[in-house]
């Protein structure tokens, strides 16, 4: 029935670290019946740190077999059982990895025993493999092998099936449990309670300390695809250990989500907001000479150094600003960077293009209205709310914009009335304005979503 197992492996994230080694258990559901075990030579060096950890290093492995020499012997020894491992989402990942790499198709349903563990045994101060088997009388042998730990992990898993006086494991097992894509650490109540509504949320390790920050539409939604086996970026990091607790704050808005996240990474600065601490996207219009005279035009993305005439945060909110002063002022969509095409632009073909891109219109001529698109972009903005939905039915949310400028956002009952912009500054909670702040709001003016723009 199940099928138990350890691994040992060369680094601690599927995508680009192999196995060294692995072990499997059977049980019947009443005892262990038969093993494997066996060495497996990785492919690659084994770092340091992990041969001080495990004790195996590549001169043991050398002469061992490739895993693809024993694909099909471990898949014989885990086909149509139930897997069980310790942090069982690391296990299988490998092993879906490795059986991917050789055209083995493996799905089965995975049951973790330290989730296990905490609801049918509770109150223990560590749920990690060694304090919990010492915690349970038993010892292992070779800690830190697959062998030991598999072993330790058949023997943990034998009591807990004897201890299990409610159905537990039977529940867990269920199609759509969730118990088996859930941390190992995260309580499945926590998850239950979260709503399907738009905010922004935190990942708590076991000290209270954030150490991810997201935002969502639907909040629930948003998390559950975190932890399915689809989600080959979150695959590729620890941080699934590490997650205790959830929690989150409610913004009604997708804007406001999008700005109080981007907020709160740099309060917070948590370590596996990686790209947002270092690198933030953003797509910028530029504009250059061409060897005629003609000013032109392209969309992309900005590099350090460079100086766009006006910067977003995506390459289609970018897009859609550019066509939209092009058919404003009349300019060629080829000498735009809007098309790529050998002879005239389309434009031309339909009429709506002087023929720049065919030297029919005169450089200066063309060139003036290329300017005036250009200085339209430092025009002062305009003084603008804009409202969406709120945090509960009785309110509505509010980002306010003076002179283009981001002001900041907040809330207000809906039986209030936004007449002007002293009116609103008297709702919201100022902002520090930033360039990833700005190029949020400068994109959502550009598709707006349903939500009301209100213009002062």
């Amino acid at each position: 029935m199940y099928a138990i197992v350890d691994i040992e492996t060369t680094g601690g994230h599927a995508a680009s670290h192999r196995i060294t080694e692995i072990a499997i258990y059977h049980h019947d559901g009443i005892q262990i019946t038969d093993h494997f075990r066996t060495l497996i030579n990785p492919g690659r060096s084994i770092p340091h740190f992990i041969t001080g950890l495990t004790g195996i290093n590549y001169e043991m492995v050398k002469e061992a077999p490739a895993f693809e020499d024993v694909a099909n012997e471990v898949f014989g020894w885990l086909e149509g059982r139930v897997f069980v491992a310790h942090n069982a989402h690391f296990d299988y990942s490998f092993l879906k990895k490795e059986f991917e790499d050789v055209g083995i198709v493996w799905n089965t349903k995975k049951l973790c025993t330290v989730r296990l563990s905490r609801k049918i045994i509770p109150g223990l101060h560590s749920y990690g493999l060694g304090r919990l088997a010492e915690s349970l009388g038993i010892k292992i042998p070779d800690r830190h092998r697959a062998g030991g730990d598999a072993l330790a992990t058949a023997k943990i898993f034998d009591l807990l099936l004897k201890r299990d006086n409610s159905g537990t494991i039977l529940k867990a097992l269920k199609r759509n449990s969730g118990e088996t894509i859930l941390p190992s650490n995260l309580p499945r109540e926590e998850f239950d309670a979260l709503p399907a509504r738009a905010g922004v949320y935190y990942f708590l390790d076991a000290h209270g300390q954030v150490i991810y920050v997201g935002k969502a539409i639907n909040i629930k939604k948003r998390i559950a695809g975190h932890f399915t086996g689809d989600a080959r970026e979150w695959n590729r990091s620890n941080i699934r250990n590490e997650i205790h607790h959830i929690t989150y704050e409610l913004t009604g808005s997708e804007l406001i989500a999008l700005i109080f996240e981007s907020q709160e990474i740099r309060r917070l600065w948590p370590k596996y907001n990686l790209a947002q601490k270092y690198r933030t996207e953003e797509w910028g219009i530029y504009d250059y000479e061409d060897r005629n005279g003609y000013l032109r035009f392209c969309v992309n993305t900005v590099s350090k150094g460079a100086h766009p005439l006006i910067t977003f945060s995506s390459k289609g909110d970018a897009w859609n600003f550019w066509w939209e002063k092009v058919k404003e002022f009349e300019l060629c969509p080829k000498l735009g960077g809007l098309q790529v095409a050998k002879g005239p632009c389309f434009s031309y073909q339909s009429g709506t293009c002087g023929g720049a891109c065919q030297g029919i219109e005169s450089v200066k001529k063309y060139n003036k209205r290329a300017q005036k698109a250009i200085d339209s972009f430092f025009e002062q903005g305009n003084s603008l709310a804009i409202i969406g939905q709120g945090r509960k039915a009785t309110e509505q949310s509010l980002v306010l914009v003076e002179n283009g400028n981001y002001v900041g956002f907040g809330y207000f009952e809906k039986h209030n009335h936004i007449v002007d912009m002293e009116t609103a500054k008297n709702f919201i909670k100022s902002g520090k304005e930033n360039r990833t702040v700005q190029n949020l709001v400068n994109s959502f003016l550009v598709n707006p979503r349903g939500a009301e723009i209100v213009i002062f």
